[in-house]
């Protein structure tokens, strides 16, 4: 395909604290090329989900009209979505078909069947099945078959890993998008989005866990033997800690995201008692003196308790033995100082911070897109061109597989 024609995909970022648009196109050396970036404050998500419909849709036109700023040749009619949230749920389970032809091949008709099957699962009232991630099959008790078609046998089973989310919280995200004029090519669980950004297929091989750490929430994966294995949602991130600094600090809630930015670490030990910060304060009155180790005391302390929470998950998901590629944290949560420093303390494990840098052409492309807070946006756009690769069909024996959704309001287009 020649380059000028290779298509162009626009990932939309649904964040707690943002809303970013970013488009992208692959040249001819497989690279991604970042053709126009746009971000708006987001107002009306709180914990990954839409709790204003008006206020969303306002924020997601703000983005998309700076991202058309950015390249006024763009013109973006269809997105792929990530979704998020504390609504988000996992659990494992087994699938069994039986073949009715025996003597014949299994073919991708017998996967699809099996895999439908799973969809078919009776849900708590209200919540609806978004991804079922095929982990290995097994032909007539034969097990670890990472792929089944070709072979012969009379009973094909799976063991898959489910997410499931809320039917309301999904329709709204719907309903956002459509309201701003734009189709959805897809909506993509955000932790899948981010590993493809920033974790290569080596420690996805290895065994790795991803942290994506945003405003309203902390997404954890954990992939071994390059399929993902467990996923699960922290209902907090970096505003909670946000909202500890405005309340021990006493200060405003700007001032304290801004102490927490600029002058934040994860570490007390990294600070010293004679770094002082001053704050201006209200009309009339003083300003405010704040020590950085007194700073670092609060950021550790709730920080700890992320952690702590993601090495729970980590030893329930049954892989803490097997991992071997350690932790790679990302998101906009991911930039304290020290954090990595915090994370191998607790964990005992190897981390480094995630850059979405991996696959793009050209990271100064657009200013400060490399940063860790794009790399949902990222993910979301690579994700849309893996399934361009595939003529536009989603390979449903890949790690993400397509929705089958029999729910009419959310028929429409796919998930990841």
């Amino acid at each position: 395909m020649n380059h000028n024609e290779a298509p162009i995909i626009v990932g939309l970022d649904i964040g707690t604290t943002k809303i970013a648009a970013i488009a992208g196109r692959k040249n001819e050396f497989g690279k991604l090329e970042i053709l126009g970036f746009g971000r708006a404050n987001s107002n009306g998500v709180q914990h990954g989900q839409v709790l204003n419909i008006d206020q969303t849709i306002k924020a997601i036109q703000a983005a998309l009209e700076n991202c058309a700023q950015s390249n006024p040749d763009l013109e973006i009619s269809e997105v792929y979505v990530g979704i998020a949230g504390h609504h988000i749920k996992s659990l494992q389970t087994r699938g069994i078909h039986t073949r009715k032809n025996v003597l014949g091949e299994i073919s991708q008709k017998d996967i699809d069947a099996l895999i439908d099957d799973m969809y078919a699962m009776v849900m708590t009232p209200g919540e609806e099945i978004i991804t079922v991630l095929p982990q290995e099959y097994i032909v007539d008790n034969e097990q670890g078959i990472k792929d089944p078609g070709g072979m012969t046998g009379v009973r094909l089973e799976a063991n898959f890993h489910i997410i499931t989310g809320h039917v309301s919280n999904v329709t709204n995200i719907r309903t956002c998008v459509e309201r701003s004029d734009l189709s959805i090519s897809a909506i993509v669980l955000e932790p899948i989005a981010s590993a493809n950004a920033v974790l290569s297929d080596e420690e996805k091989e290895a065994g790795v866990v991803l942290v994506d750490i945003g405003g309203g929430t902390t997404d954890v994966a954990i992939f071994y033997d390059g399929l993902i294995r467990h996923t699960a949602v922290i209902p907090f991130g970096g505003n909670v800690i946000t909202e500890d600094i405005r309340m021990g600090c006493r200060i405003m809630q700007k001032q304290a995201e801004r102490l927490k930015v600029r002058f934040g670490s994860a570490l007390v030990s990294e600070s010293k008692d004679h770094e002082i910060v001053c704050i201006p304060g209200l009309k009339g009155r003083d300003s405010k003196e704040i020590r950085l180790s007194t700073l670092a005391g609060i950021i550790q302390a709730r920080m700890e308790e992320i952690i702590e929470l993601v090495q729970v998950e980590i030893r329930n998901s049954g892989y803490e033995k097997k991992i071997i590629g350690g932790i790679v944290v990302t998101g906009g949560g991911s930039q304290l100082k020290h954090l990595p420093q915090l994370f191998e303390f607790i964990t005992g494990m190897d981390t480094r911070i995630g850059y979405p840098t991996e696959h793009l052409a050209n990271t100064n492309q657009i200013e400060n897109i490399s940063s860790p807070i794009y790399s949902t946006g990222i993910g979301l756009v690579l994700k849309g061109f893996e399934k361009e690769d595939r003529g536009g069909v989603v390979d449903i024996t890949s790690n993400e597989s397509e929705v089958r959704n029999h729910t009419d309001p959310l028929k429409r287009g796919s998930f990841f």
